[in-house]
């Protein structure tokens, strides 16, 4: 199984293979920008899944993903951004462009193992998921698709700093902190109609909980929101 990553840093380039090979048997393929990701792709190449960076010379994250969003092929193939940015408009313009993921640096392992379970059936635990219909939470929220994305992405960027944070927290014994954070976080997936996630989260809020559990359980709660992201560009 092919896997493509694009950056044009290399020790960042190289830190994403690594985590990306610590999870399975993939065929990891390189490129150091966005042109020459893209001209391996009109030569032949045929990823599983692609993960790029977002600003690069040449050709950046985004003009790769719209070349490779209207080209027949490569159209449906899953593509994960790669940024340090976190801010709102950047986010925004991801979704809107067709990103099927969204990871901010720097990279977590839990945050790639995610991305590969959710889109490529990797999950070691047997993952199912278990979530409202899109079409029932657009209605719910009285939102269009388009911006029940924004949320789903921005709620995968809110569960991705949250991670680090709550180890730290847990670390120092913060369990108090701790728990209120991971109430936020339940009150996020009830509200997006996260059900399984939802209570993948509860247990954790209830006594004292590990760094280990927790983690288990944020990767769960990503995989949910990433397989969320995917049916509502379905509907």
């Amino acid at each position: 199984m092919k896997v493509l990553v694009v950056d044009d840093d290399v020790v960042s380039r190289m830190v994403l293979m690594h985590l990306i090979d610590g999870c399975g048997k993939f065929e990891i393929i390189e490129a150091e920008d966005g042109a020459d990701a893209w001209q391996q792709l009109q030569g032949g190449l045929r990823p599983a899944i692609i993960f790029c960076d977002l600003r690069m010379p040449r050709l950046s994250g985004i003009e790769l993903l719209q070349h490779v969003r209207t080209h027949g092929e490569l159209a449906q193939v899953p593509f994960v951004l790669v940024s340090s940015a976190t801010d709102k408009d950047t986010v925004q313009q991801a979704t809107v462009a067709g990103a099927t993921g969204y990871i901010v640096k720097p990279f977590q392992s839990e945050q790639v193992r995610a991305h590969l379970g959710a889109f490529l059936d990797q999950a070691a635990n047997g993952y199912e998921h278990h979530a409202e219909d899109p079409s029932e939470t657009l209605a719910r929220l009285g939102i269009a698709a388009d911006r029940l994305l924004v949320y789903l992405t921005g709620f995968q960027n809110q569960l991705t700093t949250a991670g680090s944070e709550l180890e730290t927290l847990l670390v120092h014994d913060e369990q108090a902190e701790a728990r209120m954070r991971l109430e936020r976080l339940h009150t996020g997936c009830i509200t997006l109609g996260l059900h399984g996630a939802a209570e993948a989260l509860k247990p954790l809020m209830d006594g004292r909980t590990s760094v280990e559990a927790v983690q288990a359980a944020l990767t769960d709660v990503i995989r949910a929101v990433l397989h969320q992201s995917s049916l509502v560009r379905q509907g």
